[in-house]
């Protein structure tokens, strides 16, 4: 029965990641139509994309208050339909105040949401007791392509925003509540890891977990140079049509699928600090492909260099995380997730500001330098739990098919 709890509660939580992946991918692959929608000013664009993390990290510090009282799985349950919701708010407005109505809202959800799916994922993971956070990540992976996809339908076909979300949110929206059913937290299979973790929560070591902290902000940096810039970058640098500058991200998102796809059984034969390393090289040669692309297709090249880099950092620091502080995994999390998105709203603006003083080229050489610098920190995924009342925590494992 144990058993059939977690694989049920693995597949609803990789379906959550699935949505929230083409959820993210329609909003940030749309930005040249939403600022065109609402007549945003490229002085005022980076605002609005800097509004939306930091809205995030609120919801991620918040949410590490609410599961002290209720499961991670109730804020998901939650959470994950506002997010649907306000990306057709973003959709159907028309004033600018709608729009910001809109991304705040969607700000504040998705750090909740963020913050809820990791925690849950650690704690399947350490159920487990072997390696599958990436393919947690690999299902968000495949909803980021779904989503490209769709955003580059309504790009080819002229589609309103609206008429764009639409779809999306309705066959979404109960997908995702229905699937919530089968929510389980590892920790709750576990005996007496539940008491732990509770026990545990005050006893997070912001030392311990900065160089995590740090990584994320790098590798988000990265991402978010990805996400919100690419689709910029290859219409007006490199000079490609609006739609096929809808492409970058469709293409980081495969590249990222596939390398989430086997990078659990790299983890498991090589080693957390291995992989890292590995990724951290890549995803820098990428960056400089991209800033020496002399056409599209070059630029195309680069982002799946990005692609097959970067997919591995994030899944494994919360990884590395849940492995620190086995008995206070939630609270790490919520913390290390602040984080995410410290690197978007530094990123994203940074991007920009270099991009209008110096050039985009230029710009796309930061994220290459603090990528690399995720090299000086590999060593902390391969840590030790930390230590509590003067012993180790050892998370207690199920074997499950």
């Amino acid at each position: 029965m144990t058993d059939a709890r977690l694989r049920h509660g693995r597949a609803s939580l990789a379906l959550s990641f699935f949505v929230q992946g083409v959820t993210f991918a329609l909003l940030v692959t749309r930005i040249p139509a939403i600022q065109d929608r609402y007549g945003i000013s490229d002085g005022l664009l980076p605002v609005f994309l800097a509004a939306v993390p930091i809205l995030a990290g609120v919801g991620s510090v918040v949410t590490e208050k609410v599961v002290a009282r209720v499961r991670p799985g109730v804020v998901l349950r939650w959470a994950q339909p506002v997010v649907l919701l306000a990306l057709l708010g973003v959709g159907a407005g028309s004033a600018l105040w709608e729009a910001a109505l809109a991304l705040g809202v969607f700000g504040l959800a998705v750090g909740a949401l963020d913050a809820s799916m990791n925690m849950m994922g650690v704690s399947l993971q350490r159920a487990y007791g072997r390696s599958i956070m990436l393919g947690f990540h690999a299902a968000y992976s495949l909803g980021g392509i779904a989503g490209a996809s769709m955003a580059w339908a309504g790009a080819h076909w002229d589609l309103s925003l609206l008429v764009s979300y639409l779809p999306a949110v309705v066959v979404l929206l109960p997908v995702a509540f229905i699937g919530s059913r089968w929510y389980v937290d590892g920790a709750s299979v576990e005996k007496g890891l539940g008491e732990a973790q509770g026990k545990g929560a005050a006893s997070v070591s912001f030392k311990l977990l900065m160089p995590l902290c740090l990584v994320m902000s790098f590798a988000y940096i990265g991402d978010s140079t990805v996400s919100n810039w690419s689709a910029k970058y290859l219409q007006d640098v490199l000079g490609s049509s609006e739609q096929l500058s809808t492409v970058p991200y469709n293409v980081y998102m495969v590249t990222t699928l596939l390398g989430r796809a086997v990078g659990d059984l790299g983890v498991r034969r090589f080693g957390a600090v291995t992989v890292v390393r590995f990724g951290s090289v890549l995803a820098a040669a990428g960056f400089g492909v991209v800033a020496v692309a002399g056409g599209a297709w070059v630029g195309m090249l680069g982002f799946t260099l990005l692609g097959l880099g970067l997919c591995v950092i994030v899944p494994q620091t919360f990884a590395a995380a849940g492995r620190m502080f086995p008995g206070a995994s939630d609270t790490a999390i919520a913390r290390l997730n602040v984080f995410n998105y410290v690197g978007f709203l530094v990123g994203s603006p940074l991007v920009g500001a270099l991009g209008d003083a110096w050039s985009y080229r230029g710009a796309m050489l930061v994220p290459m330098v603090l990528v690399l610098a995720t090299l000086v920190y590999a060593r902390s995924f391969g840590a030790e739990p930390a230590r509590y009342g003067g012993g180790h925590e050892r998370p207690h494992t199920v074997d499950v098919g």
